[in-house]
């Protein structure tokens, strides 16, 4: 099992089959794939791509630092779920982060996947918020630094 840098169209497959199933898969295409700043990676056991994650140079206004990173189109295939891939894929992401002075990581979370993200010391700021077609989610971020 490695890690390595993607491109954004090669997350398309498991973002189409964890986080946008049923929708045209068009929808997998994010706004800032393809920004000088944004870096896509991808989980591989035994040459089969199985999680992904995708990190974008992007500031929400809820919070004062300056240097900030989102986390966008985290997924893991559902059939390795629960082994520790998505924590691995994070932790991949935080150091990334780190190379460039990052202050903050914040993302959009599904109401279910909290739970996970606080385990890995995210927290919420903010009320729920729904996302058409998508459904609850909640701001989460960490200061890395």
């Amino acid at each position: 099992m490695n890690i390595k840098k993607i491109s954004s169209i090669e997350t398309y497959p498991v973002r189409h089959e964890v986080l946008r199933k049923g929708k045209p898969i068009e929808t997998c295409q994010f706004k800032g794939d393809n920004d000088e700043y944004t870096t896509h990676f991808g989980f591989f056991f035994e040459d089969k791509l199985v999680g992904i994650i995708s990190i974008f140079k992007e500031n929400n206004i809820l919070f004062p630092e300056s240097n900030q990173f989102q986390i966008r189109g985290m997924a893991v295939l559902e059939e390795f779920q629960g082994k520790g891939l998505g924590a691995e894929l994070v932790k991949k992401a935080e150091n990334h982060c780190l190379n460039f002075n990052t202050n903050l990581i914040w993302f959009n979370a599904r109401e279910n996947a909290v739970p996970f993200y606080e385990k890995l010391n995210y927290k919420i700021i903010g009320d729920s918020f729904l996302i058409p077609d998508v459904g609850i989610h909640f701001v989460m971020y960490k200061k890395i630094q």
